[in-house]
């Protein structure tokens, strides 16, 4: 019998195995220009003045209130310089502090306003984050031209996966959160598509029953099954062409901005990390090979603290999304715990907010209409979203303070509708907002969802309603 023990650590040590770079260099490459494309839209089409223009209030995330634009031309200049961060990633030029500034100037405009908070937004500022750690500059790039020595060919396996694990996160999380009761009945898939029934040629098959189905079940399969048949070296090819049509698709009937395009160039690191080199020698019409395995070539030194940074950041991307558990009631209606989790394109709201301020001194009281004081914009998203209310509650509040009536009451009136339901009160009209405390704990002044979905399509909107699709 053998006296050779397990090597317990096997799969630890493999994350330190050599593999092509030519994956993460072609990624760098194409991650840098989506990102240098996305900059320039938001400069030519004057996006930058309308969302983040100085004005009398932002939505914050918890514990950012102390994020706030820079002053004058301030925003546009600092999308000028995150293009030419762009620039120096998809160069390689100066890599690491290129990606490094980049992650700071993205993250500085994803927490100036909750209200644009979209999901691949959330995924951007991840792979942002991970970019500056990946040796992705040291094939192809202006800095391995300029130094010969950073020059490889390979990269710890760790590199290669990291992009791919976390793709594979968010379509799993996406495929589970649409496993919920509306989306299992076409909504609101439904509504949608029924929107873009005028739509030439393919318009009409959308109010049709069976294609709302097969849209809503094959997005809820193709979620679930993707981290699982892209992993697989047999499905991946025919998997990787239901993506192309899924994302393409996705493009032309929903205005997402770039996401289909960096879905579709994260989902590329599935495939093995010479899959460049494959494709050019084959262009070429030479052999195909993968990267030299020379003596330089041998495997990395494993690291302890690199492996617990990657079990670290892998744990908090799994339980982040399971959050929402510990609260009650459902996260689509009440909010709580659903950013942050890849709960996407899974709910539909309408509503309207009227806000009450009195003074208990004086027993004077205003109805305060919240366009007022924000954009259109901003009005919808915060039609059905609790804390967002409560933040512009607290912020009445404030203003009173500031005229000289410390001691102002605000109360709303928030009627919202979900998937199509008859509206419902959301928050307690009872409650004086004022004096609840923003914290990341239950809410108990949402009122709990109790209509059924229900069917029948939606009479026109009137009123001052705001709307507000999911992201």
């Amino acid at each position: 019998m053998s006296s050779e023990r397990p090597d317990r650590l096997a799969w630890w040590r493999r994350l330190f195995e050599p593999v092509d770079i030519a994956a993460l260099a072609v990624f760098r490459i194409m991650f840098g220009s989506l990102m240098l494309w996305e900059v320039t839209r938001y400069l030519s089409k004057g996006w930058i003045k309308e969302y983040y223009s100085p004005r009398p209030f932002f939505f914050k995330y918890y514990g950012f209130g102390w994020v706030e634009p820079w002053p004058g031309n301030g925003m546009e200049w600092h999308f000028v310089v995150m293009g030419i961060l762009a620039l120096g990633v998809v160069l390689g030029f100066h890599y690491r502090v290129c990606a490094a500034l980049f992650l700071v100037g993205f993250i500085h405009v994803f927490l100036l306003e909750q209200a644009n908070y979209l999901n691949h937004f959330y995924l951007i500022s991840l792979v942002c984050f991970l970019l500056p750690f990946l040796p992705a500059h040291r094939q192809w790039s202006v800095d391995a031209w300029r130094q010969p020595s950073l020059r490889s060919s390979v990269v710890p396996r760790w590199a290669a996966v990291v992009i791919p694990a976390q793709m594979g996160l968010v379509y799993f999380f996406a495929g589970v959160a649409k496993l919920n009761g509306d989306w299992l009945r076409g909504e609101p898939v439904r509504q949608w598509l029924a929107e873009r029934s005028s739509m030439p040629f393919v318009g009409p098959v959308f109010t049709q029953e069976w294609f709302i189905y097969f849209i809503a079940y094959g997005g809820l399969l193709f979620d679930l099954l993707a981290p699982g048949f892209l992993a697989w070296r047999r499905s991946r090819p025919w998997f990787f062409a239901a993506a192309l049509a899924f994302h393409l698709s996705n493009a032309q009937l929903f205005s997402i901005g770039v996401f289909p395009w960096f879905a579709l160039t994260a989902t590329l690191m599935f495939f093995p990390p010479d899959w460049p080199r494959r494709v050019w020698n084959r262009i070429r019409g030479c052999p195909s090979s993968s990267a030299p395995m020379s003596e330089e070539n041998r495997p990395f030194r494993a690291s302890a603290p690199v492996a617990a940074a990657l079990g670290i950041y892998t744990a908090v991307q799994i339980l982040l999304p399971l959050r929402h558990w510990l609260y009650p009631g459902d996260v689509n209606w009440t909010e709580e715990g659903h950013a942050f989790s890849w709960r996407m394109k899974l709910r539909d709201k309408e509503g309207t907010t009227l806000f009450f301020v009195k003074d208990p001194t004086t027993g004077r009281s205003k109805v305060v209409n919240p366009r007022q004081y924000l954009t259109s914009r901003q009005a919808g998203k915060m039609a059905g979203r609790p804390d967002m209310i409560h933040q512009f509650a607290l912020y009445l509040a404030e203003q009173e303070r500031l005229a000289g009536r410390p001691k102002a009451e605000v109360r709303v009136r928030a009627l919202c509708q979900l998937n199509g339901r008859r509206p419902q009160t959301l928050i307690d009209p009872d409650t004086d907002l004022a004096a609840q405390p923003r914290s990341l704990g239950k809410k108990p002044w949402i009122l709990p969802l109790i209509e059924p979905l229900n069917r029948t399509p939606r009479d026109g909107r009137t009123g001052s309603s705001s709307r507000s699709a999911d992201e």
